[in-house]
C-alpha cells in the first residue's frame, strides 16, 4: 500500500467537499454534492468582488443567481441550504476543513493566435487551495485545460504552496465538466463522468467523489492527461460539426436552396454502421467552451513531448472550423446589409433591432456571444442599434431591454440572433405595425420564423441557409399605422 493510499484510508470516506467558482458549473455541482446522502457538508467558495459578490448572499438565501431556464436548480439550492448541507463563503481558509476540493474556474484565451491561455483566475484558485491543503485531501480540476496542465502547472503550484507532494501526500485528478446551459442538473447526473487521476489512488478517490451524484451516467476512469484531451476533443468535435453545417448553409445560400431540406435528407440515412450527426446552422457559436477548447487541444500538441506528423503546410481542420463559426456573425451582418440594399438603404443611419444577446436559447449566458461582434459591425457602419433579451439583465457596455416593442419600434431591420422561445411567436403583422415601415427587413439567424408569413406582409427576408427564400420578390405594401 502506497503512502497516499494509507493517508486516504486513515482519513476515511469523503464527507466534506469544497467547490471553487460559483458559476454555471460550480453551482449545480455543489448542490448536487450537497444533496447526496453520503456527504455531510459542501462549501461553495466565491470571492466577495464587486462583480460577483452578490452570489454569496443569494445562494445562502437559497436563490439561484443564474437567470435562465434551469429546471430544478433553484429548488435544489433551497433544499440543501435549508437542510444546512450547503453554504457559500468568501473565506478560503475553510478549505482546510475539507476532504475534497474541486475547481470550476474559467480558462479563456486572451489571444488564441499565440495559443497562450489566460490561466490567471485558475492559478489564483489553485494557489488558494494549496495554501490550505492538508495531507490526505483530494484536489480535482473541473476547468477545461490544456492537456498536461494537471500533471504540470497545477501539480507544481499545489506542491509549492502546500509543501506537500502530489501522489504521496494528497490526491490530484482532472474530472472535466460536461454540461450545457439550460440542463445543468440533468447533464451532471446523466452524462458519463470522465475521471483521470495522476495515479491509481487519485483516480480511485475521484471516482468515490463523483459516483454518488450520477443517476444514469457512469464513471469512466483514465489518466489525467487523457481526461484533459477527452474534454477538449469532444468540444472541438462539436465545434467541427457546427462548422460543417454552417459551411453547408453558406453553400446552400449560394446555390439557391434550403439547407434545412438538405439537412433532413442527410439525417434520414440511418442504419447499422451509419452515423450522420448533422447539427443546426446558426448566427454563431458562443459560450465559454466551444469558443476556446480547440485552442487548448492545439496547445497541448504544441507543448507535448512528441513530434506531430501532419500534412506539411496544411491548416488544422479544427482551427479552420473555429474560423468558420467565428465568421457567422459577420455573415449575419452581410445578410443585413444586402437586405437593406434591396430597399435602397444603407447601414449608415438605419435602426437595427437585435433580438437576443445570450448565445443559447432561453438562457442568460452571454459569454462570448456572437451578438457582440454583430453589434460592433453595425455600430462601425453607422447604424443605431437596440438590443432585446428576456434573460440577460446586465452586460458591460451594452444597454439591453426586456421590452420587445421598445426595441422593434421604428426599426429598419429586425435581426434574430438567439433562438429564445419568445421569438418563435413573433408575428409579421405585429412586427410591421411596430416598426412602422412599409418594407421592414427581417434577418433570421436561428430559423425561428416562417419566411412566407413575413414575405407576404412586405418584409425583406433573409435567413441563414435559406437560399430558396433570400432572393424573393419584394411585395410593396404601405406601412401599417402604429
Amino acid at each position: 500500500m502506497s503512502k497516499l493510499e494509507k493517508l486516504l484510508k486513515e482519513r476515511g470516506p469523503i464527507k466534506k467537499i469544497g467547490v471553487l467558482g460559483m458559476g454555471y458549473v460550480g453551482i449545480p455541482a455543489a448542490v448536487l454534492f450537497a444533496d447526496a446522502p453520503c456527504f455531510e457538508k459542501v462549501l461553495g467558495f466565491q470571492r466577495n468582488s464587486k462583480s460577483s459578490g452578490y452570489k454569496i448572499e443569494m445562494l445562502n438565501r437559497g436563490e439561484s443567481p443564474l437567470k435562465g431556464e434551469e429546471p430544478g436548480l433553484e429548488e435544489l439550492i433551497g433544499k440543501v441550504v435549508k437542510a444546512g448541507k450547503f453554504e457559500c463563503t468568501p473565506d478560503f481558509s475553510r478549505i482546510s476543513e475539507l476532504d475534497a476540493v474541486t475547481l470550476a474556474i474559467q480558462t479563456p484565451f486572451a489571444n488564441p493566435k499565440d495559443l497562450e491561455p489566460d490561466f490567471s483566475a485558475l492559478i489564483d484558485g489553485i494557489r488558494n487551495v494549496g495554501k490550505y491543503l492538508k495531507p490526505g485531501m483530494l484536489v480535482v480540476l473541473e476547468s477545461t485545460i490544456t492537456p498536461g496542465t494537471t500533471e504540470g502547472m497545477a501539480k507544481q503550484i499545489l506542491e509549492e504552496e502546500s509543501g506537500l507532494k502530489a501522489g504521496e501526500d494528497f490526491a490530484l485528478a482532472h474530472a472535466p465538466e460536461r454540461v450545457m446551459v439550460g440542463r445543468l442538473l440533468k447533464n451532471i447526473r446523466e452524462h458519463d463522468r470522465i475521471v483521470g487521476g495522476i495515479d491509481k489512488a487519485s483516480t480511485k478517490r475521484a471516482v468515490e467523489l463523483y459516483s454518488p451524484v450520477l443517476t444514469v451516467g457512469q464513471v469512466i476512469p483514465m489518466s489525467a492527461t487523457a481526461a484533459e484531451v477527452t474534454k477538449t476533443a469532444e468540444n472541438t468535435f462539436r465545434d467541427l460539426q457546427i462548422a460543417a453545417i454552417n459551411q453547408l448553409a453558406l453553400y446552400c445560400e449560394a446555390m439557391g436552396i434550403n439547407v434545412y431540406d438538405v439537412r433532413t435528407g442527410v439525417d434520414s440515412l440511418k442504419g447499422e454502421g451509419i452515423t450522420r450527426a448533422v447539427l443546426w446552422p446558426g448566427a454563431g457559436v458562443g459560450g465559454h467552451c466551444l469558443t476556446k477548447d480547440t485552442y487548448h487541444l492545439e496547445r497541448g500538441v504544441k507543448i507535448g513531448k512528441g513530434e506531430l506528423d501532419y500534412p506539411e503546410g496544411a491548416d488544422s481542420i479544427y482551427v479552420l472550423a473555429r474560423k468558420v463559426n467565428d465568421f457567422m456573425p459577420a455573415h449575419m451582418y452581410n445578410l443585413t446589409v444586402a437586405a437593406l440594399e434591396r430597399l435602397g438603404k444603407k447601414m449608415d443611419g438605419s435602426k437595427v433591432a437585435m433580438l437576443g444577446w445570450a448565445f443559447i436559447k432561453d438562457s442568460d449566458d452571454a459569454r462570448n456571444t456572437p451578438s457582440e461582434p454583430y453589434r460592433d459591425l453595425c455600430l462601425k457602419a453607422g447604424a443605431s442599434v437596440m438590443v432585446h433579451d428576456p434573460y440577460v439583465v446586465n452586460y458591460p457596455g451594452v444597454k439591453i431591454s426586456d421590452n420587445l416593442e421598445e426595441v422593434v419600434r421604428n426599426a429598419d431591420a429586425i435581426v434574430v440572433l438567439a433562438g429564445h422561445s419568445a421569438y418563435s411567436s413573433l408575428k409579421a403583422d405585429w412586427a410591421k405595425k411596430v416598426s412602422a415601415k412599409a418594407n421592414p427587413v427581417i434577418i433570421d439567424g436561428r430559423n425561428v420564423i416562417e419566411p412566407d408569413e413575413f414575405i407576404g406582409k412586405g418584409f425583406v427576408y433573409k435567413g441563414i441557409g435559406r437560399g430558396d427564400k433570400n432572393s424573393h420578390k419584394i411585395k410593396l405594401r404601405a406601412a401599417t399605422p402604429p
